[in-house]
């Protein structure tokens, strides 16, 4: 674990430019029904941009680029993206020449009965044409092997009744592929099923943490709540699957906007906050 730290303080930086490529792909992946500013990008197409750029030959057995670069080593075999903050400091605009300052915040490591996890925490600082405009912390955890396949949600019917605004829909395998696309994200549990299922114990395709947290961005923003938003939390709480119904839902409280994705079964998947400006 003293080494995994020696990461903390580790820099690199990304460049990428916010054509309009990019954007028509992000609209017909994401099919949003909201009204943009012309010439503003939908929130959360920063996800999209300076992307890992790894030869094949660089990628694990996975599907992500092998670490030791960046990223410290972490001898565990599953990743996944946790938890997220944003702090939208202006709009990113189409045309825009991006760069992504990136740095190893902190390691930890937690022990239970189901084995060691370890956290990395990442802080990016996302510039548009030289001036900031994202500012986002970002937790990503390695949990030991899976004991066995996890189960799918039944067909209990969840309870929405405490939620304001709901909106219901079934992510597609060619949604992941697409969304897997945008990011260059190449981890098999987003498009693999045998993999994912016996290497990784997952009963189905799992959807991307990214792609929850930008749905639920896109939920809040059909009610205009807020429409520019200061800032964007999110974390993962249980894993959501292509070709498993999903609730989306809002309701506005102590002057943002509460979020979440919620299984058939009522079980909370992703819960999010939206802050106004």
């Amino acid at each position: 674990m003293e080494q995994l730290r020696t990461w903390i303080g580790r820099e690199e930086e990304r460049h990428d430019l916010l054509g309009e490529g990019l954007l028509a792909r992000f609209r017909a992946t994401l099919e949003s029904r909201v009204a943009e500013s012309e010439g503003i990008a939908p929130r959360g197409v920063h996800w999209c941009l300076c992307t890992p750029e790894d030869a094949m030959s660089a990628l694990g057995g996975d599907g992500h680029p092998r670490t030791g670069g960046f990223l410290p080593p972490v001898p565990l075999p599953r990743r996944m993206w946790t938890s997220g903050s944003v702090d939208f400091l202006a709009p990113l605009r189409s045309g825009a020449a991006i760069r992504r300052r990136s740095r190893v915040a902190a390691v930890s490591e937690k022990r239970s009965r189901s084995g060691a996890t370890v956290f990395v925490e990442l802080d990016h600082l996302t510039f548009a044409d030289d001036a900031p405009a994202v500012r986002e912390r970002q937790t990503l955890v390695w949990r030991e092997a899976a004991a066995g396949m996890q189960a799918l949600p039944g067909s209990g019917g969840a309870d929405l009744s405490d939620w304001e605004f709901t909106r219901s829909r079934i992510p597609s395998a060619p949604l992941l592929f697409r969304y897997s696309a945008l990011t260059f994200n190449a981890h098999r549990i987003h498009y693999d099923l045998p993999y994912a299922q016996h290497d990784e114990g997952y009963p189905a395709l799992v959807v991307q943490a990214p792609l929850l947290a930008t749905l639920l961005l896109g939920h809040a923003a059909t009610r205009g709540n807020p429409s520019d938003p200061a800032r964007f939390s999110f974390r993962a709480v249980a894993p959501a699957y292509a070709g498993q119904l999903l609730h989306l839902a809002g309701r506005e409280t102590g002057g943002g906007t509460d979020l979440a994705a919620i299984d058939n079964d009522g079980r909370r998947l992703m819960e999010a906050r939206l802050e106004p400006r």
